[in-house]
């Protein structure tokens, strides 16, 4: 068999899930934002200000040198509020924006004192999966599609 009939065959195989595009995207919503509810944000609201000042050091690397508090907040408020909007598909753009910008940071934050792009890839590889949600949207299985 040519490598030409090879692809098609291949295609051909797959093209059936083309239609279960929507739910893939709400399987992708759920799974990162009860993540970033459950294992990121809920620790950080519990820990209270010293968990928030210790994340908000991340903007350090970005020549900010105060407000750790705040940025640990404002970092901890986007992991609840918008790991559980994502989750239910509600500004889901603006939500996979904020994350995005978090991610990268953290990157920055991990990539400086941790040892290079083998602590940052992680991070840095949710930024991707974020801007590229910020483009293809939420699917039809979301509050932001009913809106």
């Amino acid at each position: 068999m040519t490598a030409q009939k090879q692809t098609a065959a291949m295609d051909l195989r797959w093209r059936f899930l083309d239609r279960y595009a929507d739910f893939g995207l709400l399987i992708l919503r759920i799974g990162l934002g009860a993540m970033f509810v459950l294992h990121h944000g809920w620790p950080k609201l519990i820990g209270g200000p010293d968990e928030w000042r210790n994340t908000g050091r991340a903007v350090d690397y970005l020549g900010v040198h105060a407000g750790y508090v705040l940025w640990g907040f404002i970092a901890m408020l986007v992991e609840v509020a918008g790991g559980a909007c994502l989750a239910l598909g509600f500004a889901t753009r603006p939500v996979a924006l904020a994350f995005a910008l978090e991610m990268g940071i953290a990157a920055l934050w991990k990539y400086y004192p941790f040892g290079g792009w083998t602590s940052a890839a992680h991070p840095f590889e949710l930024a991707v999966v974020f801007l590229a949600l910020v483009f293809i949207g939420p699917g039809k299985h979301s509050l932001d599609a009913q809106l």
